[in-house]
């Protein structure tokens, strides 16, 4: 166990890893199910992006900017000395020499940035401050017991904060700074839940504890105008709400009621127990949460063993191909064992919908966006008036979507309304998208050189893959393509991508902006390699894609994009931040979540950090003169993944996942006491952070 000085001391890495990325092998473990252990599970035979590029596009349809990447070498991050502990919720304003000019603009960034560094505590611009709002175990439901460590139970943790929270979002009340705040709980990290847990013999309450601790949870806050902090309100009996793995959720659109989604517990297909893995998200007009299952192929047993031949390679298509898992849950409930129920995995894998503001509704799975590994879902209304959601499939060599519907969303917040729109996402049409660069393929060698144009850059397709009743992939149903989404686009030569996760349109220029993560297996052996959009072989450090409709109408079938960032130490030539100086950029690795501020600069949180230095938040402009110029705006603590950043203008939430996650860690070595300090445990939170001075987060 560590002092509080070694605390302030710990440098990365902190343990040896074989992993070859940042993140750390326990992680890898318990979050989804080491995926980058095993072989990606798309061994289609698409044809490579080089070999696809049948023409120069003319550039005068392509966007006007270049990439934004940031990242930072080893050197900045070993610093000498020691820095001094902090208490849990210091402010720590470290001036530690980094060698940045930041300039002032009208995109309101001017913020001091942090450097990279590897302190145990959230570390935030000088100027500003941070709090916890709400950690795992605090009280969500008006009668939950107060969390006590040692004496968990399933019927408590069922009424409180969810274990490792990621997505976060507010859904705005009547009066004055009042919110519902929606957290996602991805997953449970049972090693740093339990003291002397034994992975081999877990037992039924701790288990039971897990279906607790996954799902979502709804918490009402407000803003303390006397401190400026962000607290959850006393008053938990109207909206606050914990949804877990025995939530009954309605199974709706095109696939609903199909065979492939029956079992022995359910034979309408149509209702569903519970939601897990759910990673990002996004808020709707109409003021619902869209959440999306990931990596839920880990939570279930045996799929080797399945007898039928086809049931057997869509499992494996989706990462099912094993025998027992890591948690054992198939010992306590049939459901979990494919052997036994092989259509409960199809009635994982979606993005649900769930509407805070009526917390006795019954919340959605939705068919018609197709089943595969969401990171989640962002919406945008059309200048017609309909919906389009933009979404990613987090897996090396897999997809990017789109979705529009087919009815209009309607304005106002009358019930009328509202019923009307939350019911936009039952029927419309499923697309996946084919990029094509516009550079010579020899020109795309795997260093990331830029090609001679200057830019990772080219045009791009979306695919329809089905309406509705009618699919548009030769062999497939509509409701095989909605349920096993991913061998439907497959079969249509879907471009394969860097681990898209988050996918998020920007309300200010109507943009879509794409976190590319990493994809180390690019170029190996039997693997495709570098593509114009996927320009780096053994990917590490990521990147993120810019992406436009056509004449700015996101409901067209035709875009042009570009690579904003390629990501990794700005020292090194392959990287790439928008055509700004390099030497004026923070570091950036392993881009995972995006958001937007009200001047449409993009904000990106990483996750997996492969520069050895915490995982962070950044913010960059995608406009004006300051186009690319990365700035660090805060980090997390050891072993922490930076998720669902909100920001606002008045402060800025973030999730603070799976705190001192190392490897050698665990509940009874624990290598992280944040956020309480001490001798405390670890407990994944949300964090609020904002200005001393009260003053606009984009002043």
């Amino acid at each position: 166990m560590s002092s509080p000085t070694d605390r302030g001391r710990r440098l990365l890495p902190l343990l040896p890893t074989n992993h070859p990325l940042g993140r750390q092998a326990v992680t890898c473990q318990y979050r989804c199910g080491n995926a980058c252990s095993h072989d990606a599970p798309n061994t289609s035979d698409n044809a490579y992006f080089g070999d696809v590029v049948k023409e120069v596009v003319s550039r005068r349809g392509m966007l006007k900017a270049g990439a934004v990447v940031a990242a930072a070498g080893a050197g900045a991050l070993a610093f000498s000395g020691a820095a001094a502990a902090a208490p849990a919720h210091a402010d720590l304003d470290l001036d530690l020499d980094l060698d940045l000019k930041f300039g002032h603009d009208r995109d309101g960034l001017n913020f001091e940035p942090v450097q990279p560094n590897t302190l145990d505590a959230l570390v935030v611009p000088k100027g500003y401050q941070s709090d916890v709002v709400i950690r795992w175990g605090d009280p969500v439901l008006p009668d939950a017991p107060a969390f006590d460590f040692d004496k968990q139970t399933a019927a408590a943790q069922a009424k409180q904060f969810g274990f490792n929270n990621d997505f976060c979002g507010l859904v705005p009340l009547p009066g004055w700074d009042r919110w519902l705040m929606v957290s996602n709980h991805e997953y449970t990290s049972e090693e740093f839940m339990f003291r002397n847990w034994d992975a081999n013999n877990p037992t039924e309450e701790q288990v039971k504890i897990a279906w607790a601790a996954h799902g979502l949870s709804v918490v009402q806050v407000e803003r303390d105008h006397r401190t400026g902090k962000l607290v959850p309100s006393k008053d938990r009996r109207k909206y606050n709400r914990r949804i877990t793995l025995t939530t009954k959720f309605e199974m709706r659109g095109p696939a609903a009621g199909s065979k492939h989604l029956k079992t022995s517990a359910d034979a309408s297909g149509k209702v569903v127990l519970g939601t897990q893995n759910n990673c990002a998200g996004g808020v709707t007009p109409w003021g619902t949460i869209l959440s999306g299952e990931e990596n839920f192929n880990q939570y279930f047993a045996n799929g080797g063993q399945v007898a039928d031949a086809t049931t057997k390679a869509r499992l494996a298509r989706y990462g099912m191909s094993g025998g027992a898992t890591t948690r054992k849950w198939e010992r306590f409930d049939k459901r979990f064992d494919l052997a036994q129920e092989p259509n409960e995995a199809n009635r994982f894998g979606w993005i649900v919908e769930i509407d805070p503001l009526d917390p006795t509704s019954t919340p959605v799975k939705h068919t018609a966006l197709g089943r595969f590994k969401h990171e989640g879902a962002n919406v945008i209304v059309a200048r017609d008036g309909r919906v389009v959601a933009y979404m990613g499939d987090d897996e090396r060599f897999d997809y990017m979507y789109k979705f529009v519907t087919d009815g209009c969303y309607q304005k106002g917040d009358s019930k009328r309304a509202r019923e009307h729109n939350k019911r936009l996402l039952d029927s419309g049409t499923l697309y996946v998208a084919k990029f094509t660069g516009d550079s010579p393929a020899a020109e795309i060698d795997g260093t990331g050189k830029l090609p001679s144009d200057g830019e990772f850059d080219g045009s791009g397709q979306w695919i329809p893959l089905a309406h509705n009743d009618k699919s548009f992939v030769e062999g497939f149903t509509a409701d095989e393509v909605y349920i096993f989404t991913r061998l439907a686009a497959d079969k249509v030569g879907a471009t394969k991508m860097d681990r898209p996760e988050d996918v998020e349109p920007n309300p200010r220029n109507r943009r879509v902006y794409a976190a590319l993560t990493n994809n180390t297996d690019r170029g190996k052996p039997g693997k495709e390699g570098a593509t114009e959009v996927a320009p780096r072989l053994g990917n590490k450090h990521g990147q993120v894609l810019e992406l436009e409709e056509r004449r700015g109408d996101n409901t067209a079938t035709t875009f042009s994009w570009k690579l904003l960032l390629v990501c990794g130490d700005p020292n090194d030539p392959s990287t790439y931040f928008g055509g700004y100086d390099k030497k004026q950029v923070s570091p950036i690795s392993c881009p995972d979540n995006v958001a937007f501020d009200s001047r449409g600069n993009l904000w990106i949180s990483t996750d997996g950090n492969a520069l050895k230095s915490n995982d962070g938040l950044f913010a960059v402009p995608v406009e004006g003169k300051r186009r690319g110029q990365v700035k660090q705006f805060l980090t997390v603590p050891l072993g922490a993944e930076t998720c669902g950043p909100v920001i606002t203008d008045d402060f800025v939430l973030v999730s603070v996942q799976h705190p001192g996650e190392i490897d050698g860690a665990s509940a009874s070595n624990p290598a992280s006491h944040w956020p309480d300090g001490g001798t405390s445990q670890p407990r994944p939170s949300v964090a609020v952070v904002w200005r001393k001075d009260r003053r606009r987060i984009c002043g």
